[in-house]
């Protein structure tokens, strides 16, 4: 098989290169802008375009298929060649589809701890051996690559986004993949400039859940209201699996799950990761993993990257950094941290990079979400608000929307980081949270200056 990629260096199409390429298949690809980790992974394995830009000449008569990213627009010229061409053009998660149409098809969908629930459940399937193609959102360890194709796995574990396919198929990207098996964590409204309402955004994950086939399993977080009203208005029958929180405790900064006779440590902790664990429980539990055996594996699992990250420590000093950033999240992540460690002061700093987070209106969302912080802190700049056209907005929209009058705001990195090194100083915990990187901070340097203060 040839396949090309237009658009072969976003994190997700670089990593579907590679395990086709593992898989065997002749790749190429092109695009106007490669950086790292992809640029060295490419290289690496010798699929790096020689040159950089579109050319339509790279679309030629022997390709099989040409799957499209999502930064490539409509008037891509090599796009346009294939279509002219009458060559199969594929998204990257209709590609995906095609791959695995004849296995059990695992889908985790959710507003949040999608990419966790999958790490859990792919970390337990290769501690107890069971083969698996997968596709996760963050590079796990323990995997080299976060695409797994083969011919020989009888499952595939897909987290599923919500997001839209490419530029020529709005579809959310979880709904092509047709799940056998799928999971809804929680729906927290996000995706404004997608999905304009709470109730259009609802219907995206109505519409996953019908299309479970009625020998099929829809497990959902009970927690949750709107999964709930899902789960409960189901267009047909089909076996559900409501989960909740285990029975758990914590002791000297250790959390333990209770399961039978046994108190078994983990390595992560957090409400919203006890039930992320549940879910990935429930989910081993449909194609026969026994429970006892699934709390021993998950017992050694550490976390996703950059989800609850510990990335520096000393004996009174904590620095975590999370993904963190739609209010859902960031509530459960400043919560998880406080609760675990109570005894400690709690520095919770975030940024606004997401379009929804940018946008004033949306803004009031964020209403109370970081109030379990003992210090909290947001920054946001004038660089991210015009890269998505979105006007700068005042310090006092940002303290009126958090509901918080002490929330200190900056926008400027080197001011915020001189204040987190005059603020941090002992017995505390700082979490940095952010799909974004500060505006270029340096994170793990940063972290240990502040513990080596």
């Amino acid at each position: 098989m040839r396949v090309h990629f237009i658009a072969i260096g976003g994190s997700a199409m670089h990593n579907l290169a590679i395990a086709l390429h593992n898989k065997g298949y002749k790749v190429t690809g092109s695009d106007d802008e490669i950086f790292e980790p992809a640029l060295s992974r490419l290289k690496q394995r010798g699929l790096l375009p020689g040159k950089i830009g579109w050319d339509p000449e790279n679309i030629t008569q022997d390709i099989d298929a040409v799957i499209l990213g999502m930064h490539a627009k409509n008037d891509n010229p090599e796009l346009i060649k294939a279509r002219q061409s009458g060559v199969k053009i594929y998204s990257y998660p209709e590609y995906l589809y095609e791959q695995s149409k004849d296995k059990i098809r695992i889908v985790i969908g959710g507003s949040h701890g999608k990419t966790t629930i999958t790490a859990m459940i792919l970390h337990v399937m290769k501690d107890l051996g069971i083969e698996t193609d997968y596709m996760v959102g963050a590079q796990l360890e323990g995997f080299d690559v976060m695409v797994k194709l083969t011919e020989t796995a009888k499952y595939m574990v897909f987290e599923g986004d919500e997001y839209l396919t490419s530029a020529i198929d709005r579809r959310p990207k979880f709904h092509l993949y047709q799940p056998y098996i799928g999971l809804i964590s929680g729906i927290a409204w996000d995706h404004i400039n997608v999905f304009p309402t709470f109730e259009n955004y609802m219907d995206q994950f109505r519409i996953f859940a019908n299309m479970i086939p009625m020998d099929g399993t829809l497990i959902y977080c009970k927690d949750d209201k709107n999964v709930v009203d899902i789960a409960q208005n189901l267009k047909k029958p089909i076996i559900i699996k409501p989960y909740d929180l285990p029975d758990y405790f914590i002791q000297h900064g250790i959390t333990y799950v209770k399961w039978l006779d046994e108190e078994i440590p983990l390595g992560v902790f957090g409400k919203h990761n006890m039930l992320n664990m549940e879910g990935a429980r429930n989910v081993l539990e449909s194609i026969g993993v026994d429970s006892a055996l699934f709390y021993r594996s998950i017992s050694t699992f550490k976390g996703a990257s950059k989800r609850l990250e510990l990335i520096k420590s000393s004996t009174n000093i904590n620095v975590f950094k999370d993904f963190a950033h739609s209010p859902s999240k960031l509530k459960a992540t400043i919560d998880a941290v406080k609760t675990q460690f109570p005894d400690r002061i709690l520095v919770a700093c975030m940024e606004l990079h997401t379009f929804s987070s940018l946008n004033t209106e949306f803004l009031q969302q964020y209403s109370g979400c970081m109030d379990n912080a003992d210090i909290a802190i947001v920054y946001y700049n004038r660089h991210a608000l015009e890269l998505k056209k979105l006007p700068f907005f005042d310090k006092k929209i940002v303290i009126e929307s958090f509901l918080r009058d002490d929330i200190k705001v900056f926008n400027e990195t080197e001011e915020m980081t001189s204040y987190l090194k005059e603020t941090v100083t002992g017995n505390t915990n700082l979490l940095m949270m952010s799909s974004g990187d500060f505006d270029g901070l340096n994170l793990k340097a940063f972290a240990e200056e502040i513990v080596n203060n």
